[in-house]
């Protein structure tokens, strides 16, 4: 095709037709800036298209990443509605000294209550590998960049809280390191020590005694707060998040 071109234009210098020339240079001029459009316009169309796939491809991955961070989330709340629920059961027998519970009741109380940590552990390889490998571009909608952006801020403020929540709660346990009260009653009562494997004992002692305490009551009543600050404060703001990224990639899924 170039040869053809090039033996148009030796034959029309040859004839002197210069105009004629001219006017065919400029016509091949144009020809070839045709012919780079149309080569950069489907060069451009293949980049939106694995552009898309690639876009596609993390929708999806995210969805499923934040669903099952979801279901963890909703979990971890009913477990903090447990123990919140447990530790004003415990500080209305402290405040009610006519209406004590068996030794049985207390000590599964106590089990139910204090035994689980709350610790949030989403899915997070996904978006952490978006964020650090610079593909979060990839994704058009810029809302949702700052809504992915804003979620690793805010798991970091959460597991700030539930540091704090774990502190209180130990520090309730901790009144068992004393001679004052007995753990293996607990877990005896609770029906869990044959369950852990431990040798039998013969410690009968009671731990009703802890209702008496200052001590045990402004413990219960730390936890109590700092149990609801992280629900509500915390825990709640964090679902909403949650439901407002995971509908927003539904929406550019459906777009797709």
């Amino acid at each position: 095709m170039i040869t053809f071109f090039r033996k148009i234009r030796k034959n029309l210098l040859s004839e002197g037709k210069s105009i004629r020339y001219l006017k065919y240079a400029i016509g091949e001029i144009i020809l070839v800036v045709i012919g780079i459009l149309i080569a950069l316009q489907i060069n451009n169309w293949n980049q939106n298209r694995m552009d898309n796939k690639v876009e596609h491809i993390y929708l999806h991955g995210l969805k499923v990443e934040f669903q099952i961070s979801k279901l963890k989330l909703e979990e971890l709340i009913s477990v903090i509605h447990k123990n919140y629920s447990g530790a004003q059961e415990i500080l209305k027998y402290i405040h009610s000294k006519n209406e004590l519970p068996s030794e049985s009741e207390f000590s599964k109380l106590l089990y139910q209550t204090f035994s689980e940590d709350v610790a949030f552990n989403p899915n997070t390889s996904l978006i952490y590998e978006m964020i650090n490998s610079g593909n979060l571009k990839n994704l058009k909608n810029t809302n949702l960049r700052k809504h992915l952006t804003n979620w690793i801020s805010t798991l970091e403020d959460v597991s700030k809280q539930e540091e704090e929540l774990a502190s209180q709660r130990i520090k309730v346990i901790d009144m068992f390191r004393t001679n004052e009260a007995s753990l293996s009653v607990v877990f005896k009562q609770a029906g869990v020590y044959s369950d852990l494997g431990l040798p039998k004992s013969k410690n009968e002692m009671s731990n009703l005694g802890l209702l008496e305490s200052t001590a045990f009551e402004n413990n219960v009543l730390i936890f109590i707060l700092t149990c609801y600050a992280t629900e509500k404060a915390h825990f709640q703001p964090l679902m909403r998040d949650l439901d407002t990224i995971l509908d927003l990639i539904r929406k550019e899924i459906e777009q797709q």
